[in-house]
């Protein structure tokens, strides 16, 4: 079929084999925005497409390394040859070591920095070379409280995804100032159920887990669809732990230093000891002949809803609910108080 036959966005994804890129790729395609998939593991981005065309849209596959600027590049030309402009760019794709920090070697530290925040600079400015001059298009890039906030024995990680909030800032202020109608946002993530903690080159003795409350990618991906709708905003936090975390690093940031310092490595360890087989994707893809899916294996303890994201999507019903639970206190009251019926108050009062 033609392009010009559907309808929809052209919509493109990294990262999108796994985790919080193959719940977008639903998300997208459930809404029959067509997709570009890009990822390095043949097997998931595969099961990707399969799932994309099972909701009824189209979907291409392109195995790609987006720390490879030409590889990318011509990624994007085959995109815009196939499905037509590009819409929107979605940033998810992510690596990292969780290790202490003097336990990981200069390449790794590297390789970290190259994922999860130079492909981000490279994608987006392959993406910006064609948004720009037509003045459309829209890009979301996956963050998480680490943007702001760094942990131990997430030192790459955590350096990547400060160094990723900063070029994020820059840049926006760089769109606004010339007036385009080209947006970029960011999503900031708490822990989400994904494999990727099954495939992180660990070098801790048990076992990793994400920091509870945990909750399912495709939490993730509403918040990312609902972005890429409204790019307008600088930022969205999702989930109450993203919230508490980046408002008391903001008031607070020595007392959470200390108090990550007691919990921080712990918490981060399950109970059951690390397997020295375990695969890693650092360099290679995992789910290059198995597709790993969307979620990893917390499924007991993942949230499927986030109560704080709701609030930040319905600000104007509930403001309005808030005014109008005041009016109607207020005229309660001066009614009573005209009639002389005593004021019911709360127990305790």
């Amino acid at each position: 079929m033609n392009a010009s036959q559907y309808t929809g966005r052209v919509v493109v994804i990294t990262g999108a084999s796994a985790g919080i890129g193959r719940a977008c790729a639903r998300a997208f395609a459930e809404r029959g925005d067509r997709l570009a998939l890009i990822a390095r593991g043949r097997a998931g981005l595969e099961a990707a497409a399969a799932e994309a065309r099972q909701a009824g849209t189209t979907a291409i596959t392109i195995e790609a390394d987006i720390a490879d600027p030409a590889a990318v590049e011509a990624a994007a030309e085959r995109i815009e040859d196939e499905l037509g402009p590009i819409d929107v760019w979605v940033n998810g794709a992510v690596s990292s070591v969780t290790a202490p920090f003097t336990e990981i070697t200069p390449e790794e530290f590297r390789r970290v920095t190259e994922v999860s925040y130079l492909g981000y600079v490279y994608t987006t400015r392959i993406a910006l070379r064609r948004m720009l001059p037509r003045g459309h298009g829209t890009l979301v890039h996956v963050g998480s409280a680490g943007a702001y906030r760094g942990v131990p024995l997430q030192s790459a990680y955590s350096g990547a995804e400060h160094a990723l909030q900063g070029w994020h800032e820059a840049l926006r202020c760089e769109l606004l100032a010339s007036r385009t109608a080209v947006r970029s946002t960011m999503v900031q993530m708490p822990a989400v159920n994904t494999p990727q903690l099954d495939w992180t080159l660990s070098r801790l003795p048990n076992r990793g887990r994400p920091v509870p409350p945990v909750y399912q990618p495709e939490v993730a991906a509403r918040a990312v669809l609902h972005a890429a709708d409204r790019p307008q905003r600088r930022e969205y936090w999702v989930g109450g732990s993203t919230a508490a975390t980046l408002l008391a690093n903001a008031v607070v940031p020595g007392l959470l230093d200390r108090y990550l310092a007691r919990t921080g490595l712990d918490s981060q360890q399950a109970d059951r000891r690390r397997r020295s087989g375990d695969p890693v994707n650092l360099w290679k893809p995992v789910d290059g002949l198995e597709d790993r899916g969307a979620r990893g294996r917390f499924d007991d303890i993942a949230k499927d809803r986030s109560l704080q994201f709701w609030a930040t999507t319905h600000r104007a019903p509930l403001a309005a609910a808030v005014v109008a639970l005041l009016l109607g206190t207020g005229v309660c009251a001066k009614w009573a108080r005209s009639t002389g019926a005593p004021v019911r108050r709360g127990r305790g009062s």
